[in-house]
């Protein structure tokens, strides 16, 4: 480096060049460049010339701040590099940062923050003057100022590695940035990702950029790391419905065995040569109707074929998936987990087909497999398996096709479709013979039929050679004589008439029939599966036992998954004392005929068609009194059980933060008996008739309302045990919505309240059930009727609970996932999602009354700005800084379509409402219209002189309304693209505009803080609305058109009455700035987004009453406890001091006084004064008992820090970011003396317990001990990697406290106790003995009294 250093005749002059580590402390100045004529070069000071220049001004300011600053060398750009050197200004270019980051001060000429990301973000002293020299701050007292202006994170402006922002969001930085040259924007970044490149000036901006990202990719790859697997663990554990071979032992187990022989015959037909060999053979559909032997068939191909594939011999290249339908149990009876179980095989063989699981899988975790666009999403990651280029030859068999309940028209098409992709995947597909399946498997062009009851001669050999095994078995088993065993093996052979499933049940009969009744008794088991059937309902009817088995037949005929012998007890009151009797429960399923089996200690139908000819052809039988009955039964049976068993802390955990990932069932499990009842009490209710006994039930006082009264929370307990708190927040939807206001009004309020309370607390619960009983009681509000009636199980440990609103906010729902401000939202036309688009470079859509993420879009590589849904919900438009515009598809999350044509950030998109057509507002000042099928551009309106903020469509699609910078509105017509109003003369820029319903108003909200309607036809302005207190950065109308919804930079939604222009609501909850408000279609809520991150839903028709919570009307930075402990006192960004009792919560004295932020606040010993710092440079000195003040102490040049007394209250001591701590006399207000020596602002200071010494940590990374008498420096302690955030003295003798907040939680010591909502998350926080104070962002200050000892749930 060369620098200037200053001569004897007060002028300047250039050094020699250092080099290596020989480089001295230096000052390096930021600043603009002027006109190249005014600016002093290097051959300028050679020559000793250029003093005239304009630009000399700044050389002097700089060396004469580096002078008294103690630096004798300084850097300036224009005159330090030698530009008539060829090289040398690449490699300065090169070294920039380097060089900044090196320099011991950096100075920012003229305040021109955006002149340079690097020299904001390399050196640790950034000081920024005016053009007169005068220190107008440094970068961390101007941090809030630039990051606003440069969009820089504050963490990055406070050293955090710059590594750790993604590679888009740090180019982002240089958006701001003016440059003379348009490839400097992309030059001046080389130091912000640590790349080099040669400089190539007329290359052009665009081409600089492309090198730099090429760069930027190879540095990336270099280290590049691995997958980790822990997370692809994670995703094969959660895409893991069931395991398909486990299904396939099971089902062979129930069968009674696979029988080697019976199925060989398939391996000699000429049909499966064919599929086999043919490359034009791809499917293969064997088709038959009810116990022809279809599943064991395909059991034993797989058997058979398996030998040569990865499933048994990890070298071969073949793979080979199967999947078993089973129409009796609901982990398998969709088209879902069809998809789920094939993927979960392959990715076991090969484990890199992951990949394209994880693809999805890292956005949206395990919401990818079940939620509702799971097929979706699935099927598109399953297309992308076969057409993986490693994937080899494939076989994919999946049984029983019409036992797949749920999405087989879809699993069939997909099936069609895909089975032309490759002729290296084949499959094998089995069915009855139905219509519907033959009708759509017809457009597959390469399938082959194989009918079995065309094959009969196969089957029946078959048939015959599993009768003959059959009847050794017996044979065997019951010690026949020959006698009777060529009876039972010529009965079986002459009735069978080529069905396994008859032969089997036959046979499962017989073992029950005493060894000398079965030749009597073999003419009474009838040919036909049906005739059988009826046979063993009629011997089930003559039993003994005939109720009890009817009523076992009944229950697990409608249930909606198969129930365990232990569940099952909970239905049926002759059993409701034997769950643990396992023995007898399996000799009572034994008497239901043969129709159910057991696999392990689940009940299941032997087969399908059993469970179809007691719905269908007994159901007089087993539902005497209607399937209704049988529903209530069950509901009813449920209250009984789930009353009798759940309760708070079932498990016994105890911990009130435990994670649900650290529980782990007992054995035996409590929940065992209530797990059914648990997922499925509302539906079995629902599904009874409405009538008499059942109406009762939901009456006030019902035993609905009883239960839920009485175990609502150990219900919610249960199921987030269960991982199952999304199915009981749907079944209290269902509930509520069946609910009649006039009937049961209570009942009614309680799951209304209900609903609210398990949508509000949902995260928490579901991370730490048993939080149930501590944040979500503690944080509800006061007249929750929840929390009123289950307050007794709030923890004794907690008496104490902070002041709470009264009732809950309009607030529904709020939706976390994304990484950065949120930009953008929409609900779809129908009402089911919600869209967001972020500055994380993300379009996520959720479920709308779940809150589950439902795809996660990427593809954009820069900020969203806007997202909209088409008018039929299948589709998603985004727009964003990247420039383009781009559709997705909403059920897949597939890119259709980028649009490309603006030449700067896209700011706004919208469809119109017939779907033909996308428009675009952009940056480069023009509107453009778009056909939304082809992406073509047909129209360019423009018009505008400033960026175009927003943009939307009349509801006929004919015409186009834009606002923009510039401060007008502009209508235009879509047809031809011409200019129809221009409405000026606004005093701020436009930031949002939208057509009313009928196209008759348009609104539009302003930086000026103003939402405004106005008729769209004349122009003419119809009524301003006031009341927000920042910018508007929203407006839509609801779909009726009566009611106008803002967002704005004040944090607050507001709705407002279109015709009166009177507010209506105001909707408060986000902790920054509300950047996206909606509609939903119905009108009956509200979706906005914010800069906090999240997406929030609120209720739009209810008015919740007026709340007020005495509180600061800003940020609360600094609370301190009175020595006493009766008071607090905090100190806000509303520039006021507020004294609070702790008693009672209540603030009795406000401060006033100081001009600007009050950053910190402290009680004198005897707590009769209060101390307070501010940004506005003073302390003040207040008597806390009448609010006066009495003193102000004056002295810092800049940001008061931190204030304290001293020990025996004669004394303050004080930090400021002037680099300082004063001493002061409490009484007198005298300054006594000034510490120096601290290289970078002051953040906290303290007085010793004897007042001997006082502590101040800074900036500077460093700890300093003073003497509090003379002022001398006795200590400087150097171990910090950053700032010194707080200092203290440890009390002689005494622990420091253990209660503290991290990450979310109010923890003792290491343990988690009391997990805090976002709305009550602190910005500064005081603990005195139990007692622990939060203040917030919001102003609030929190009030918490926690009891020592142990801390648990009993």
């Amino acid at each position: 480096m060369r620098f200037l250093e200053g001569n004897n005749d007060g002028e300047f002059s250039l050094t020699k060049n250092f080099v290596g580590d020989n480089i001295p402390d230096y000052a390096i100045l930021s600043h603009t460049w002027g006109e190249d004529i005014e600016e002093v070069t290097f051959q300028d000071l050679k020559d000793g010339t250029g003093k005239s220049k304009a630009g000399y001004k700044k050389i002097r300011f700089c060396g004469e701040q580096a002078g008294q600053d103690g630096i004798q060398y300084f850097w300036v750009d224009t005159c330090c590099i030698d530009k008539s050197n060829n090289t040398e200004p690449a490699g300065a270019i090169n070294s920039m940062f380097r060089w900044y980051r090196d320099a011991n001060k950096c100075y920012v000429y003229l305040s021109d923050v955006s002149a340079s990301t690097s020299k904001l973000l390399a050196p640790t002293s950034v000081q920024f003057f005016s053009l007169e020299g005068e220190r107008l701050g440094d970068k961390k007292t101007l941090e809030q100022r630039i990051h606003q202006i440069t969009n820089i994170p504050i963490a990055a402006l406070r050293g955090t590695p710059l590594t750790q922002f993604d590679v888009e969001e740090r180019l982002l930085w240089a958006e701001v940035r003016q440059t003379t040259h348009g490839e400097d924007k992309a030059y001046s970044m080389l130091g912000i990702f640590d790349v080099y490149m040669p400089l190539i000036y007329g290359e052009g901006r665009e081409h600089a950029f492309k090198r730099l990202r090429k760069e930027i990719q190879n540095s990336l790859t270099e280290n590049e790391p691995h997958l980790p697997d822990p997370q692809s663990r994670n995703c094969i554990q959660d895409l893991r419905v069931t395991d398909p071979r486990e299904d396939k032992e099971r089902i062979e187990d129930m069968k009674g065995g696979l029988l080697q022989d019976s199925y060989q015959w398939i391996f000699k037909h000429a049909d499966f040569h064919k599929w086999r060999n043919d490359e034009q053979g791809r499917v293969l559909w064997i088709k038959g109707n009810p116990g022809k032997g279809k599943t064991m068939l395909l059991c034993g191909m797989i058997n058979e074929m398996s030998a040569l594939t990865r499933l048994k011999d990890k070298s071969a290249t073949t793979l080979l998936s199967f999947f078993f339908c089973q129409a009796t149990d609901s982990r398998i009876n969709n088209a879902v987990a069809v998809l789920r179980g094939l993927i979960y095989l392959l990715v076991d063989q090969q484990p890199s087909l992951l990949s394209h699981v994880r693809k999805k899988y890292d956005h949206a975790g395990k919401g990818l497999f079940e939620d509702a666009n799971a097929w979706v999403a699935l099927s598109e990651v399953f297309t992308s398996i076969l057409q993986d280029p490693g994937l080899n030859n494939t076989y994919l068999i999946i049984d029983a096709l019409d036992e797949c309940a749920a999405g087989l028209p879809k699993l069939l098409d997909f099936i069609v479709q895909k089975s032309s992709v490759s002729p290296r995947v084949k499959w094998v597909i089995s069915s009855r013979n139905w219509p519907d399946i033959e009708e759509r498997l017809e457009r597959a062009g390469h399938m082959m039929r194989l009918c079995l009851e065309l094959n009969q001669q196969s089957v029946s050999a078959a048939v015959s050679t599993y009768i003959e095994h059959k009847t050794l078995q017996l044979a065997d088993q019951k010690n026949y004589d020959d006698r009777t065993r060529v009876a039972v093996l010529q009965h079986l052979v002459s009735n069978a008439n080529d069905t396994f499933l008859w032969v089997a049940l036959v046979c499962e009969n017989l073992k029950n029939v005493p060894r000398w009744k079965t030749l009597a008794k073999l003419n009474e088991f009838p040919p036909g599966l049906d005739s059988l059937y009826q046979r063993m309902m009629s011997q089930i009817c003559n039993s003994d036992d005939v109720d009890l088995c009817k009523q076992i037949l009944a229950i697990t005929s409608i249930v909606y998954r198969p129930i365990t012998l232990t569940e099952i007890t909970s239905f049926v009151k002759t059993l409701e004392n034997m769950a643990d009797d396992h023995e007898s429960l399996v000799v009572i399923i034994g008497l239901c005929g043969s129709f159910l089996v057991l696999r392990e200690t689940t009940v299941y139908f032997v087969h399908q068609s059993a469970k179809d000819f007691l719905l269908k052809e007994a159901s007089n039988d087993i539902f005497p009194s209607g399937t209704n009955d049988t529903h209530h039964t069950i509901f009813s049976r449920s209250l009984q059980v789930m009353s009798r068993t759940l309760r708070r802390d079932i498990y016994s955990l105890s911990a009130p933060g435990i994670s649900i990932d650290q529980v782990k069932p007992p054995d035996p499990d409590l929940l065992d008996a209530a797990r059914y009842s648990c997922l499925y009490w509302i539906d079995h209710l629902l599904d009874c008739i409405t009538k008499g006994n059942t109406m009762n039930n939901f009456k006030d006082g019902g035993s609905v309302y009883s239960f839920l009264c009485q175990s609502f929370l150990y219900w919610l307990e249960a199921l987030s045990l269960m991982r199952s708190l999304s199915d009981g927040i749907l079944m209290i939807r269902k509930l509520e919505n069946w609910l009649q206001a006039d009937e049961s009004p209570d009942l009614l309020a309680f799951v209304h309240d209900a609903k609210k309370f398990a949508l509000y607390n949902r995260s928490v619960i579901e991370q730490a059930p048993l939080q149930l009983y501590c944040s979500a009681l503690v944080f509800s509000p006061e007249k929750s009727i929840v929390k009123v009636t289950f307050d007794k199980d709030i923890p004794s440990w907690i008496p104490r609970k902070s002041n709470v609103q009264a009732h809950w906010s309009a607030a529904l729902q709020t939706l976390e996932g994304h990484s950065r401000l949120v930009t953008s939202v929409a609900f779809s036309p129908d009402g089911k999602q919600v869209v967001s688009g972020s500055h994380d470079k993300t379009v996520r859509l959720w479920d709308a009354a779940t809150e589950a993420v439902l795809q996660t879009l990427e593809g954009h590589s820069n900020a969203v700005t806007s997202v909209a849904f088409s008018p039929d919900s299948k589709q998603v438009i985004s727009g964003s800084h990247d420039k383009t515009v781009r559709l997705w598809d909403a059920g897949t999350g597939a890119a259709l379509q980028t649009l490309e044509g603006h030449s700067n950030a896209v700011t706004f998109v919208a469809f119109s409402p017939d779907g033909k057509q996308v428009v675009s507002g952009s940056y480069d000042k023009t509107v453009r219209l778009w056909d939304a099928t082809t992406g073509a551009a047909f129209q360019t309106l423009e018009g505008h002189s400033g960026p175009v903020t927003s943009v939307a469509f009349s509801p006929d699609s004919k015409q186009v309304v834009s606002g923009s910078h510039d401060k007008t509105v502009q209508l235009w017509d879509a047809g031809t693209g011409a200019a129809l109003q221009t409405l000026e003369g606004y005093s701020g820029a436009v930031s949002s505009v939208a057509f009313s319903p009928d196209g008759k108003q348009v609104v539009s909200g302003f930086y000026d803080k103003t939402v405004r309607l106005w008729d769209s036809g004349t122009g003419a302005a119809l009524r301003t609305l006031e009341g927000h207190l920042d910018w508007v950065s929203s407006v839509a109308f609801s779909p009726d058109g009566k009611q106008v919804v803002s967002g704005s930079h004040d944090k607050t939604v507001r709705l407002w009455d279109a015709s009166t222009g009177a507010a209506l609501q105001t909707l408060e909850g986000h902790s920054n700035v509300a950047t996206s408000v909606a509609f939903s279609p119905d009108g009956k809520q509200v979706v906005s987004g914010s800069y906090d991150k999240t997406v929030r839903l609120w209720d739009a028709l209810t008015r919740p009453a007026l709340q007020t919570l005495e509180a600061h009307s800003d940020w609360v930075s600094s609370v301190a406890f009175s020595p006493d402990g009766k008071q607090i006192v905090s100190g806000s960004y509303d520039n006021t001091v507020r004294l609070w009792d702790v008693s009672t919560g209540a603030a009795f004295q406000m401060l006033e006084g100081h001009s600007d932020w009050v950053s910190s606040v402290a009680f004198s010993p005897d707590s009769k004064q209060v101390v307070s710092g501010s940004y506005d440079n003073t302390v003040q000195l207040w008597d806390a008992l009448t609010g006066a003040a009495l003193q102000t102490l004056e002295g810092h040049s800049y940001t008061v820090t931190s204030v304290a007394f001293s020990p025996d209250g004669k004394q303050v001591v004080s930090g400021s970011y002037d680099n300082t701590v004063q001493l002061w006399d409490a009484s007198t207000g005298a300054a006594l003396r000034t510490l120096e020596g601290h290289l970078d602002g002051v953040s906290s200071v303290a007085f010793s317990p004897d007042g001997k010494q006082v502590v101040s940590g800074s900036y500077d990374n460093t700890v300093r001990l003073w003497d509090a008498s003379t002022g001398a420096a006795l200590q400087t302690l150097e171990a910090h990697s950053d700032w010194v955030s707080s200092t203290a003295f440890s009390p002689d003798g005494k622990l420091l406290p253990t209660l503290h907040v991290s990450n979310d939680w109010l923890v003792e010591g290491i343990t988690k106790i009391l997990w805090l909502p976002t709305n009550y998350r602190p910005t500064c926080k005081a603990v005195l003995d139990e007692i622990v104070v939060l203040g917030h962002s919001s102003g609030s200050i929190s009030f918490f009294q926690i009891k020592q000892g142990r801390k648990l749930i009993m």
